[in-house]
């Protein structure tokens, strides 16, 4: 296992909505025995409210700060020993402080799949603030493939099989 994955022991697979980190994640972590975090999902337990809620309600900015925290506190738990999978949300790893954090504590990993594929797993979803507008969607998808090419390893995600996905990760060389 390399230095930075004893030290604190995490996986945090980033990458735009739809590119199947929450799928692929919780397969992840079952294989490994790890416990598996979906971030969105913590946010929100401890908001009381859907993420879509705290987006109209709140803002994108109070959304992004309360995202930011939850993340602190899933890395301080990997570096109390607790090993674990997280999914960050797709604007998460677009975050300078964000991006700082999980480099230095843990392993990421990009799930990078084609915009077509992502607009086809995401078509029937309502749950999504920033998929409302198909035009900004892409937007975003084109300016935050720069920030997600900082992760520590690509997986491209173009087909939709979570255990494929898995073991591609497993074969990179994090457990050597």
């Amino acid at each position: 296992m390399i230095l930075k994955l004893k030290l604190t022991p995490a996986i945090y697979l980033v990458g735009f909505m739809g590119c199947g980190k929450s799928s692929v994640g919780r397969a992840l972590a079952e294989e490994l025995g790890w416990s598996f975090i979906d971030l969105d999902e913590d946010i929100e337990k401890c908001a009381g409210a859907a993420i879509a809620h705290i987006f109209d309600t709140q803002g994108e900015a109070n959304f992004r700060a309360l995202e930011s925290e939850a993340l602190k506190k899933r890395v301080q738990i990997a570096r109390s020993g607790q090993p674990q999978v997280i999914s960050l949300g797709g604007g998460a790893f677009t975050i300078e402080q964000n991006i700082d954090l999980v480099l230095n504590h843990g392993v990421t990993v990009w799930l990078d799949a084609p915009f077509e594929a992502i607009e086809r797993r995401i078509a029937e979803e309502t749950h999504r603030p920033l998929a409302r507008d198909p035009v900004r969607m892409k937007e975003l998808f084109d300016q935050r493939r720069d920030a997600y090419a900082l992760a520590d390893y690509r997986i491209e995600t173009r087909y939709d099989d979570p255990a494929a996905i898995v073991s591609r990760i497993l074969a990179l060389p994090l457990f050597s």
